[in-house]
């Protein structure tokens, strides 16, 4: 027997589960987050000081892990461009992107923008420029050394974790017909067992991740509002009390948003901040030196590629330094638990993409953006200190990091308005993270799919608030921090053993195709009469009544011959109609990958040079062959029945060969 594989049998076996929630992982995930939080709320000092050490155990002990598990998902995405997988479409072999290619790259650019982006945008380059790594900080050299491991940390490398997760998730789903949750990857190792105890606690740690990391980016998020509008508005202090009040408003907001559903309040919030983003970057960059960030932009990019492989690889274990800890291992361990988030978002909007288009477009569309905005700020910002002499703005960073974006544009001309412009987009960006952070945590508790009920997202968004709350009175930014890293930690153990999944069921997808290219019963064959009728059927066009005759007919006449010759050697082979114009042949192999052969009427434009029954929209139908991977572009209209049969007869052998190649 054959290890276990994706297949359409045992999604559907999966079909009474839609739309309810799955209680192991709910509850689950509910109780252990709620042990933590009861933990601070009890002993906050004792749960600060514990947050502190688990931080420094994780840095000491596990940093090579995050180093490495990243660099293998790098080179995991970089393979898969340049292999034959790269063929490979995120669903049948017949399908089409749901989006075209505009509408695709505009959401992976929304996709890379967020509450990081305005916390850090200036503060991060001033902050390495200023207090480098290693060497003399105010320099040039550390000018140069800011802005490469600006880009380095919001990068390719962190977007090729987001494409890893992203892939699992749309590839299982898509093509597999398996749950849009992170335990389908395990289906090629552990089969139906995904819908018990393992894959449940996979579920769990990929809920646990995204709640604190979702927590870490509004507990950042909350801080800065505060302080901006502490800037705004002096009588207004920056405080803890003020910060939790914020929370609750804007987690308020996002509940709303979360409740009105993908489509409405999430699309609306996305559609705003990308306006406001594109017009604050561009006034950015207008103000300031544009030719020297334009050149800066150019440079930058030079620089990271010549060191991309140093940087991925360096640990620092020969001049030690809590940098190191603080930054790099805190951003892998962001990324990490903001994985299941982002990757649900993006595989939803790439059904029908190649792997291979994909991953170029989730690496470098939302990259370039990135690149594009840690430049214009950061450029700016260190142009000040370092060629403006503006000193004093340098010393308010280092010692406020929060006030880094408002400090940044006081120096630039009508620096009110896009203070406060800047300050309603960090609210809005909340909001967004919060209602599609509660979206998506849902549908991991309702296996993959969005609950019936409004109640679980309304959990979920306020579990979010609740904890940046709890986090920020238990030790503010360092426990917001130390949560995201601990909790990636047991999450990016998960996701080795889901890659391994998903190039083992990509490995038997890449083998069946090979075997599909073997050249079927040649049309020659399959029809009966003389060379007129065989033209006749090669130039006809018929319309759609005419196909769905043939296939109720002689195509159903011939599976039905077929199944009944299967089942009379024991071998379990079933004919069903899924849809009008549909017949389905299924054999079930135990624990193998089932056959299927089904015949679809599709429609097509007429060739301009034959005259079609329908003169009415130029079309004309096809009675096409469909096997468990999709469409095989190939026309069964006016075959014999035997013709058909002995097309069956040779896609069955392929399949039996195919599985025979696995054992």
């Amino acid at each position: 027997m054959t290890s276990p594989t994706p297949s359409v049998q045992s999604a559907s076996a999966d079909s009474s589960r839609s739309g309810r929630i799955n209680p192991a992982v709910f509850y689950s995930s509910s109780i252990i987050v709620a042990i933590i939080l009861l933990y601070a709320i009890i002993a906050p000092d004792q749960a600060a000081s514990t947050f502190k050490i688990i931080q420094a155990a994780i840095v000491a002990n596990a940093s090579w892990y995050y180093v490495l598990t990243v660099a293998l998902i790098v080179v995991a995405s970089f393979y898969l461009v340049l292999s034959r997988f790269g063929d490979i479409r995120l669903g049948p072999d017949h399908i089409k992107p749901d989006y075209g290619n505009l509408s695709w790259f505009s959401m992976l650019f929304s996709a890379g923008v967020g509450i990081g982006l305005m916390f850090f945008g200036v503060a991060e380059p001033v902050m390495h420029f200023l207090s480098p790594p290693l060497g003399e900080g105010g320099s040039i050299a550390a000018a140069k050394e800011a802005m490469r491991l600006t880009f380095f940390h919001w990068g390719i490398h962190g977007w090729a974790i987001y494409a890893i997760v992203a892939l699992i998730l749309a590839f299982f789903s898509y093509r597999h017909h398996l749950p849009l949750s992170l335990s389908s990857a395990l289906f090629p190792l552990i089969g139906n067992k995904i819908y018990g105890p393992i894959g449940n606690a996979v579920d769990v740690f990929a809920v646990i991740g995204t709640l604190f990391g979702i927590a870490t980016s509004l507990g950042l998020g909350v801080v800065q509002i505060n302080t901006g509008i502490h800037y705004l508005f002096n009588g207004i202090p920056v405080t803890v009390s003020i910060q939790i009040i914020l929370i609750v408003i804007i987690t308020a907001l996002a509940t709303f948003s979360a409740v009105s559903g993908l489509n409405k309040g999430v699309k609306l919030l996305s559609e705003i901040n990308m306006g406001m983003a594109a017009i604050l970057m561009l006034f950015v960059l207008f103000a300031g030196p544009t030719v020297f960030l334009l050149q800066a932009l150019v440079q930058n990019i030079g620089s990271y590629i010549t060191h991309f492989s140093r940087m991925t690889f360096n640990l620092y274990i020969y001049q030690p330094t809590d940098w190191f800890g603080g930054w790099t291992v805190f951003y892998w361990g962001w990324w990490l638990s903001w994985a299941p988030f982002v990757g649900m978002f993006i595989a939803k909007i790439s059904r029908g993409r190649t792997i291979r288009e994909f991953i170029v477009g989730v690496l470098l569309i939302p990259t370039g953006f990135i690149f594009l905005w840690m430049t214009v700020f950061g450029n700016s910002a260190i142009d000040m200190i370092l060629n403006q002499g503006m000193s004093a703005f340098g010393e308010t960073v280092s010692n406020n990091v929060p006030i880094a974006l408002f400090s940044f544009l006081e120096n630039l001309p009508h620096s009110t308005l896009f203070i406060y412009l800047s300050l309603f987009m960090i609210v809005i960006f909340f909001v967004t993270s919060a209602d599609s952070s509660a979206l998506v945590m849902d549908m991991l508790c309702s296996y993959g799919e969005s609950s019936k009920g409004i109640c679980y997202r309304i959990y979920w968004s306020c579990s979010s608030g609740v904890i940046a709350i709890v986090l920020l009175l238990a030790g503010g930014l360092t426990s917001l921090q130390t949560m995201a890293i601990a909790s990636a930690l047991p999450f990016v153990t998960v996701l080795m053993f889901a890659i391994y999944g998903l190039f083992k069921a990509l490995n038997i997808d890449s083998q069946k195709q090979i075997l599909q290219q073997i050249s079927s019963v040649s049309p020659s064959t399959a029809i009966n009469g003389d060379w007129r009728e065989r033209l006749h059927v090669l130039i006809d066009c018929p319309n759609k009544d005419a196909v769905t005759r043939f296939i109720q007919t002689t195509v159903h006449q011939a599976l039905t011959e077929v199944a009944s010759e299967l089942n009379t050697a024991n071998i379990s082979a079933k004919i069903s109609q899924p849809g009008k114009g549909v017949v389905q042949l299924t054999t079930n192999h135990g624990d193998e990958i089932d056959f299927v052969y089904r015949v679809v009427v599709t429609e097509h434009l007429s060739p301009a040079f034959v005259n079609t029954p329908d003169n009415t929209n130029n079309a004309y139908y096809r009675a096409e062959v469909h096997l468990v991977e999709g469409g095989q572009d190939y026309d069964i209209m006016g075959w014999s029945k035997n013709g058909i049969i002995d097309d069956v007869i040779d896609q069955y052998h392929k399949h039996l060969h195919f599985l025979q190649s696995l054992r």
